[in-house]
């Protein structure tokens, strides 16, 4: 949805569109030399006249880096939808096809060009809702480029313009808030992943969660408030403040400080949120409101 795109992204959409582009989506592509474009028109990455490669480009994942850089994040798990769930046959084929077709522009050395789209609904429903369509499309006049390529984490950094930059890893994590890269996998062997991976698994992906559907999530652990993430929504107002903690295959469990304990017993809005199987490629959470928290998994006698 509109309201997702970053305000310097959303100008540039707004300006081409005011310049009198009235074309349909399938248009626009066509003019760019996508052959059968009316076919293909559902297609994420298209293969043009010039062996030149057009991506569509959801304005709502693009982030505006350092210097104003534009950059996305691209995921190279054909498998599963955002947000999680595995993708019917169909929608693996088209993301299977963009996939080679910008692994094909990275080996080439070649950039790609870029159609910007919004899309009718949050951009986190983007696979789960049938009403989810494109509301509006432009093509980019800059190139866009492969600027890195992560087969092991399953993800891709998209960049807008010149070579030879990179958005920090700051910047990257905070791109990952959609929720549509798959979170960070720690690789390693039953018994070898610390608690400490486990709980930085769980913090990124609540973050993820909760910032998917707008809500400004906020670390606040190094604070020691006896919660982690603080939840709120556009105006400010502190919907959730969250212990987060996480339960994974060989690892122990997690305990409560005397410090979270306390805060607890405050009552709402706090939370202890436990993200199971953390290190898995199925992890899910579930909330415990302070009277159920002796029930979540994992839980160990409070510390000293």
């Amino acid at each position: 949805m509109e309201k997702e795109v970053d305000p310097t992204v959303l100008a540039v959409i707004n300006e081409k569109r005011l310049a009198g582009d009235k074309r349909t989506p399938v248009e626009i592509i066509a003019k760019m030399g996508v052959f059968d474009a009316r076919d293909k028109a559902s297609d994420h990455a298209w293969l043009a006249t010039g062996d030149n490669v057009i991506a569509t480009m959801w304005a709502e994942f693009v982030r505006v880096g350092a210097g104003g850089r534009w950059f996305a994040l691209e995921s190279l798990d054909a498998l599963h939808r955002i947000g999680g769930g595995e993708r019917s046959a169909l929608q693996m084929q088209r993301a299977k096809d963009r996939i080679q077709l910008l692994k094909r522009t990275l080996d080439a050395g070649q950039g790609f060009r870029v159609v910007l789209q919004t899309n009718r609904v949050a951009i986190a429903s983007l696979e789960t809702d049938k009403a989810a369509k494109v509301s509006m499309r432009v093509p980019d006049e800059q190139e866009w480029h492969v600027a890195d390529w992560n087969p092991d984490q399953k993800f891709a950094v998209l960049v807008r313009g010149e070579r030879g930059w990179l958005p920090s890893e700051e910047e990257q994590q905070a791109a990952r808030a959609p929720g549509h890269v798959p979170a960070i996998v720690v690789q390693a062997a039953a018994g070898q992943v610390s608690r400490e991976q486990v709980q930085a698994i769980a913090m990124e992906h609540l973050t993820q969660h909760f910032s998917a559907y707008g809500y400004k999530a906020e670390d606040v652990s190094a604070q020691q408030l006896g919660y982690d993430i603080q939840v709120s929504d556009k105006k400010g107002k502190v919907l959730l403040q969250i212990a987060a903690k996480g339960t994974a295959t060989g690892v122990a469990g997690f305990q409560l400080t005397a410090k979270e304990r306390a805060r607890a017993a405050q009552g709402d809005p706090w939370r202890l949120a436990v993200v199971m199987d953390a290190t898995g490629p199925a992890k899910v959470h579930k909330l415990f409101k302070p009277s159920e928290i002796e029930q979540a998994p994992g839980l160990e006698p409070l510390l000293d």
